[in-house]
C-alpha cells in the first residue's frame, strides 16, 4: 500500500547552488522536485555549463515557471521566451538566460536530479 507524503519546498533535502542561481530539491514518492532561482544575468552557458562539462544542457525538464521571463535556445535553432504560469517540456539539448531584472523561479518535476550537480 502506497504511504502519504508531504514536504515543503521551504525546507529542501538538498540545496545546491551555482553562479547567479541556485535549486532546491526535495525527494518524495519516490522522485525529486526541484525549485530553480535564476537571478538576473544568469545564463546556463555561462553559470552551469563549467559545472555538467557538456555544450548544451543535457537535463530533459518539465516545469512551471513561477515567476519572471526566461529566454530558451534549442540545439536545433528554436527559440522562444517562456514567463510566469508557462508549463514547458524542454528536452536535453538547450540553453537559457533570465531576461529582464525580475527573478526566473521554476519547479521541475523532471530534469533537476542531476541539475547543477558537480
Amino acid at each position: 500500500m502506497a504511504k502519504a507524503e508531504h514536504k515543503n519546498l521551504a525546507s529542501p533535502d538538498e540545496t545546491r547552488t551555482f553562479r547567479h542561481g541556485k535549486v532546491e530539491l526535495i525527494h518524495i514518492g519516490g522522485g525529486t522536485i526541484g525549485r530553480l532561482t535564476l537571478e538576473p544575468g544568469w545564463r546556463w552557458s555561462e553559470d552551469v555549463k563549467p559545472l555538467a562539462h557538456t555544450e548544451w544542457c543535457e537535463a530533459p525538464h518539465f516545469q512551471y515557471q513561477v515567476s519572471g521571463r526566461i529566454h530558451v535556445l534549442m540545439e536545433d535553432g528554436t527559440e522562444f521566451d517562456l514567463r510566469a504560469g508557462d508549463v514547458s517540456v524542454l528536452p536535453s539539448g538547450h540553453d537559457a538566460w533570465v531576461v529582464g531584472d525580475e527573478p526566473v523561479v521554476l519547479v521541475d518535476w523532471f530534469g533537476a536530479t542531476n541539475y547543477a550537480k558537480a
